[in-house]
């Protein structure tokens, strides 16, 4: 069947490594789009579950589709989020097609979009909120106090528990998701930007969010721990898509797939950026 083409994809909240992963019903979905830009926002790997050394073949079959992806040409960006925080300490990097960084600025449609994981907030919500009203303190400001938070509780041999994470998903509190959502737009008008994209709460959402200084679309990718959704773009508009709600997606598997080696992929991805840097030399 025909792949649907769309300008923008949007994955967060992944947990590639945890036994909570519906890694099966990702990869038929991936394998039903041809997204020119493909935006992993942040929470892909479960650096902290794979101590456990659990990581079955569908999990690894998803990190090569996405391989797979940006070997055909589609632009991956990589945003960092708390379960795959060790990467941040490389921002920004290239790893061949694939740019690793802690956040994205885009301008779609004339529109100034920033996307982000949303763990910064995990300075706790009341404290966050207190930053926020410093000024416009920025993205930057907030994630160096959320390191600082996380290195505290290290020394003091205390693990740095997310307000939302997954293994809390019985106890969330609406108020907290709204709070959340608020400071996020709050950020986002601050930083004179008309759309704001995070994941970290894995709850998908699309809301206009009003606030003294202004408003801003607020855009949640979900996740695929319990509700299997994303964000796509294109004509010019945002929508979530719901895995369970799609008929269609089942139909969608790749059988090259079945034959692909990991390290092929990175050469050839590899290649590509070579080749790519020459022609411009």
């Amino acid at each position: 069947m025909k792949k649907r083409r769309l300008e923008i994809v949007v994955l967060s909240d992944i947990h590639l490594g945890s036994y909570t992963c519906h890694a099966e019903e990702l990869l038929t979905y991936l394998s039903s789009i041809d997204p020119k830009i493909l935006v992993l926002n942040g929470d892909i790997l479960d650096t902290k579950k794979m101590e456990n050394n659990y990581f079955p073949p569908a999990h690894l079959k998803v990190i090569k589709k996405i391989f797979s992806l940006a070997a055909k040409g589609t632009e991956v960006h990589y945003i960092t989020g708390n379960h795959d925080e060790p990467l941040r300490k490389f921002d920004p990097i290239h790893m061949g097609a694939i740019k690793v960084s802690n956040k994205l600025i885009l301008k779609l449609n004339g529109k100034n979009t920033l996307f982000f994981h949303g763990d910064i907030f995990d300075i706790s919500l009341r404290y966050s909120h207190w930053l926020l009203h410093l000024g416009s303190i920025g993205f930057t400001t907030l994630l160096r106090f959320s390191k600082l938070k996380s290195r505290i509780f290290k020394k003091m041999g205390k693990r740095n528990k997310p307000f939302l994470s997954t293994e809390y998903q019985k106890v969330r509190d609406p108020n907290l998701i709204a709070k959340f959502e608020h400071n996020v737009a709050q950020l986002a008008i601050d930083q004179h930007f008309d759309h704001v994209i995070c994941g970290h709460s894995h709850h998908p959402k699309k809301q206009v969010i009003e606030t003294k200084k202004g408003s801003c679309l607020y855009l949640n990718s979900g996740d695929w721990v319990t509700h299997k959704t994303a964000l796509e773009y294109s004509f010019k508009r945002w929508k979530l898509y719901h895995y369970d709600n799609d008929k269609l997606a089942s139909f969608y598997m790749d059988e090259e797939l079945k034959s692909m080696d990991i390290n092929e992929l990175i050469a050839t991805i590899t290649n590509k950026a070579n080749k790519k840097k020459q022609q411009k030399q």
